[in-house]
């Protein structure tokens, strides 16, 4: 009886929570959030059991920040499928009646590995995404290009902002490393002034975005943004527009920005410092994948000038606990199938500041 009521107390304390995410510009004005977690890279069709550590963390938001299913197709209907075999999940399926899930998506999940915007159904493709993520007939991601969005949670003081970037739906063709450095990936960065990974619309929303009042934001970007040494897919492959999010930053004078991407199959923390040609305050990224795919050793030697620490290479999920107060700090931390922490890394807010 005790855990039904419990339970019953959570859902009431969480269900206030669901209608921010009908809208990008919708507000919740209710108790602020102190418990968030995320995650990446799930095979839709092999076992997922670390949705009960994440369940058992009891997140009050669960962020999935790409390649959600392993779609790898064309076909629209080879896309439903998969969704409905991860939607089927019983663990998947108890964390959704637990917690609010927001989404966005990376390549495997669009549709084609290492995809952009040359993907011949990527409308059908965000369709498809929208239905299996309940959106809401009346959002704008049912009704523009690119399921990029955002949404904030909390009073005034206490506001967390939630902004999901889109970095398929527009991103140009990708530069092939000439040579390919040993150990690292096929990619390396191009200089064209036409390259972008978010498209003019979605950089003209992003900025808006910036200028909305929060104290902290997280950034969610499918791909990493701080490192730039590995050769896969990064942000570090269209360097301009690295710069032009730096540059955002410090124009729009947005505080307390803190990335989160997936991707990668390991999980590691990277900060880059500040610099008088970037930003005024220290870019932190960090990065949680996989759900249930670990990387194999694949990756054990993947440079990362930035990287703080050890990466982690097993399956894993991430939190970030934030701890409200007039010396607001976060905890970031990288648990493993279990649910216990294997890194961690506290930051003051402060730290976070123009």
């Amino acid at each position: 009886m005790h855990h039904w009521i419990k339970l019953a107390i959570r859902l009431a304390a969480i269900s206030c929570l669901v209608a921010p995410l009908a809208s990008a510009q919708t507000q919740s004005q209710t108790s602020p959030l102190s418990r968030i977690a995320f995650g990446s890279c799930i095979r839709q069709d092999r076992s997922q059991p670390i949705w009960q550590a994440i369940s058992d963390y009891e997140p009050q938001l669960f962020v999935l920040t790409g390649d959600n299913i392993y779609g790898d197709s064309d076909d629209v209907e080879i896309l439903k499928l998969k969704y409905d075999q991860l939607g089927s999940n019983p663990g998947f399926k108890k964390l959704k009646s637990l917690c609010p899930i927001l989404a966005t998506w990376d390549d495997h999940d669009y549709g084609v590995n290492d995809g952009g915007a040359e993907f011949p159904i990527k409308r059908e493709s965000q369709k498809i995404f929208n239905d299996f993520f309940e959106t809401p007939q009346d959002s704008p991601r049912r009704h523009r290009e690119g399921i990029y969005d955002s949404a904030i949670f909390g009073p005034a003081g206490k506001r967390l902002q939630i902004i999901l970037l889109d970095t398929r739906y527009f991103r140009s063709a990708l530069t092939k490393a000439n040579p390919r450095m040993k150990g690292r990936g096929p990619y390396g960065p191009t200089d064209s002034p036409g390259s972008t990974i978010l498209g003019d619309a979605q950089w003209s929303w992003l900025e808006k975005q910036f200028r909305q009042p929060a104290e902290i934001r997280v950034v969610v970007s499918s791909i990493q943004f701080v490192p730039d040494q590995h050769g896969w897919e990064m942000w570090g492959n269209f360097p301009r527009e690295r710069q032009r999010m730096l540059e955002l930053i410090s124009k729009t004078k947005a505080n307390g920005i803190l990335f989160v991407s997936g991707d990668r199959h390991l999980a590691e923390i990277s900060k880059m410092p500040p610099d008088p040609d970037r930003t005024p305050y220290p870019i932190i990224d960090f990065t949680s994948s996989s759900l249930n795919q670990p990387s194999g050793g694949g990756n054990e030697n993947e440079p990362n000038r930035y990287r703080l620490g050890q990466h982690y290479l097993k399956v894993n999920f991430g939190t970030l606990d934030i701890e409200w107060g007039e010396s607001t700090t976060l905890m970031l931390a990288i648990r493993d199938l279990n649910g216990e922490v294997v890194r961690k890394h506290r930051l003051a807010l402060a730290d976070l500041q123009h």
